[in-house]
């Protein structure tokens, strides 16, 4: 270890395990090799891990040691044996630390029953020689309060000496004053505004980032609802991971109701409000994603309604069933924890890539002045994406506009100034299905209508498929299809890239780029590649969408592509032809092919590191590189993988993507005149916007 930083908070309720949590995964960003250690459990509840090591482990792949128990560190400082609990801390400390550039190091947060909190947080700072991080919130305080509490935090850790505490990070910007601190209000549709940040007076201390307020950062899962109350679930089907943006109570007319009826609204309702519980179920049936219904007083909906709302009930809409009556009921879900649960993985990645990015992590890197030993971890990647892109914002036709992942995609593409998204479709209807999950479309964002354009690109398309004699009336049957719409919008020039693929096939895809767009000069081939997001590092799987059964010829242009794709996002290629034998231990076509397609890429690419036949495990696993193939340059250090068939590839993409929950980005196509990229029909709304990212590099 080089550097430590113990981050500390300035009080109760700021927010710590996140703050904590989003600084490890924006130095992560950074390329940096980090330890995270939290010396001393806050809980007194050893039935549960708790949240920080799990988080730590699943999410940033790092294995911190087991900490001291509170109960331990307090029954140490009342014998005196407060250097006794030092040696301890120092001792788990440096297991954290090793191998590490940065460790990060989590304090406790005080408590009524632990006047001694602020002493040990110290005590360990200081021990460990770690610059400080405080962490502060503003709550119930006014703006002088909340100063002097920094100042006198700061004042408890370095005296006179301000050297040792780095600077302070402000969490919760813009939460309310004197509101109730309830994260599910009733009735009230939870809004995310930008807040204007606060100006602190006399604080010594650099602010390292002030993070805003976002409620839907709290949103609670069903799942979690189920939990607090013990309610019963009255459907199998019911999709316990939808997030509660909103509660409301229905104890008015259908009518009166009606404007409740928005994504991710949990509403609750006595359980022989029939009424209600229709209205509902076609509100579902419309593309509504309800996050569930309540039904109170123990009452029990009937077979004969049940039946009536089974096929919204298909849709994965969760009807949970409390004996309480609904006062009660509202009352203690306004109790939930707001703390992100340990198994709530998606929530808490999505804190810290919020948190991370309000940061100075330049400002950070600076202040560790460690030589940086960059390794291309997930989120390494994942930042260098969204930075690139950002670098020149190109404009990126989505001919899939209508599709509402496509749709929160360019949301998001919007607010991160990634791209500039054109959405191809019915603007009143894709008006209305952002509505219906409580989307604003940004303004950055373009909707056309296919109808009011496509007779502009007549000429144009007949004179690109003039050699098939292409009649106006064939002409315009095809620029129905939006993806060709947008094929020919790309053609033109009038876009930068073309994302397409949620709802249509590959091949749906790749056509009409191959008959407008075409490849590049020097090949007459178009291939994939898959970025595995792996817990140690990202890798290149290709070819896994386009080709079934490449020649040799073509695998060996699939590896060259392969390789310059992953020069041009930062990857350094070590290329292994995958098969099912390692060098000369097997025989046949298959393994023929492979060994032919390495000799032919080696020959026109001498600058790439390329070897094969390789199995899979010899390519990627040191311990079995050496027995199977010692002399390999490539052999268990791979990170660029060419397997010998789409069946092998796609095949092996989705068995680690599904089976290790692993993130993956593309397919990204290769040899393209210009960008255009596929999507997997089932791909999330992140993997959209990475595939965007991907596609604006491209272009630039």
């Amino acid at each position: 270890m080089r550097h430590s930083f113990f981050v500390a908070p300035t009080g109760y309720g700021t927010g710590l395990t996140s703050v904590c949590l989003g600084l490890l995964n924006g130095l992560d960003k950074l390329g940096l090799k980090l330890g995270f250690c939290k010396p001393i459990e806050q809980h007194q509840d050893n039935t549960q891990a708790d949240p920080s090591l799990n988080f730590v482990q699943v999410i940033q792949n790092i294995q911190p040691p087991q900490p001291l128990t509170l109960a331990l560190a307090q029954k140490m400082m009342a014998e005196g044996k407060e250097d006794d609990l030092m040696e301890l801390i120092v001792d788990i400390c440096q297991r954290a630390a090793k191998g590490a550039d940065v460790l990060i190091l989590e304090g406790l947060v005080p408590q009524e029953n632990s006047p001694f909190i602020h002493r040990i947080n110290s005590k360990i700072a200081t021990t460990l020689d770690s610059q400080i991080i405080l962490v502060a919130a503003q709550n119930k305080l006014n703006l002088d309060e909340l100063a002097n509490q920094i100042n006198i935090t700061a004042n408890a850790y370095c005296g006179t000496n301000d050297s040792q505490v780095l600077g302070y990070v402000l969490n919760k910007v813009g939460k309310k004053v004197n509101t109730q601190d309830a994260i599910l209000p009733i009735d009230t549709e939870i809004k995310t505004t930008t807040p204007t940040p606060l100006n602190l007076p006399n604080v010594r201390f650099k602010c390292i980032g002030q993070i805003p307020f976002s409620p839907q950062l709290l949103a609670p899962r069903m799942i979690d609802v189920v939990k607090h109350l013990t309610c019963e679930i009255l459907n199998d089907n019911a999709q316990l991971t939808r997030r509660i943006s909103q509660v409301t109570i229905c104890a008015r007319t259908v009518h009166n109701m009606l404007d409740s009826l928005k994504s991710g609204t949990l509403l609750i309702t006595p359980g022989d409000r029939d009424d209600v519980l229709l209205v509902a179920c076609m509100a579902a049936l419309n593309g509504v994603q309800l996050a569930g219904i309540l039904l109170t007083g123990g009452y029990k909906p009937g077979q004969e309604m049940l039946k009536l709302c089974q096929q919204a009930v298909n849709t994965g809409l969760p009807i949970l069933l409390d004996q309480s009556n609904t006062y009660l009921c509202a009352q203690k879900l306004s109790t939930i924890e707001s703390s992100v649960p340990a198994d709530d993985m998606n929530r808490m990645q999505t804190v810290m890539s919020e948190i991370s990015e309000a940061l100075d992590l330049t400002w950070l890197a600076e202040k560790i002045n460690v030589s940086r030993n960059f390794k291309l971890s997930p989120a390494a990647f994942r930042h260098h994406l969204i930075e690139s892109a950002r670098q020149q914002v190109k404009r990126i036709v989505l001919p899939e506009g209508e599709e509402i992942r496509t749709i929160q995609a360019a949301i998001i593409c919007a607010e991160k100034n990634i791209a500039h998204c054109i959405l191809l479709g019915d603007k009143t209807k894709i008006l209305l299905l952002a509505d219906s999950l409580s989307l604003t479309i940004p303004s950055q964002i373009e909707i056309i209508d296919p109808q009011h354009i496509a007779a502009d690109f007549i000429v144009p398309l007949q004179t690109l498929r003039k050699h098939k004699k292409m009649s106006v009336q064939q002409a315009e049957e095809q620029l129905e299809d939006p993806v060709v719409l947008g094929t020919m919008m790309l053609a033109l020039d009038q876009v930068d890239g073309l994302v397409s693929g949620a709802v249509n096939t590959t091949a749906n895809t790749i056509r009409p780029a191959l008959q407008l767009i075409k490849t590049k000069p020097d090949t007459n081939l178009v291939s994939s590649i898959f970025f595995m997001c792996l817990p140690e590092q990202v890798v290149i799987y290709g070819d896994c969408a386009v080709n079934p059964d490449p020649t040799a010829e073509q695998l060996a242009e699939i590896a060259i592509q392969s390789g310059d794709s992953a020069k041009a996002f930062g990857i350094e290629p070590k290329i292994a032809m995958i098969s099912y034998s390692t060098g000369a231990s097997g025989g046949g076509a298959d393994v023929d092919k492979v060994i032919k397609a390495t000799a032919l890429a080696k020959e026109k690419r001498p600058d790439l590191l390329i070897d094969g036949p390789l199995q899979y495990d010899a390519a990627s696993v040191v311990a079995v590189a050496k027995s199977k193939a010692p002399n390999s340059p490539v052999a268990g250090k791979a990170n660029v993988f060419v397997f010998p068939d789409l069946n092998t590839g796609n095949t092996t993409y989705k068995a680690v993507q599904r089976s290790a929950n692993v993130i993956s980005i593309g397919p990204m196509l290769q040899g393209l005149n210009k960008s255009v990229n596929d999507l997997s029909r089932g791909a999330l709304v992140d993997d959209i916007v990475y595939t965007i990212a991907l596609t604006a590099i491209q272009a630039q």
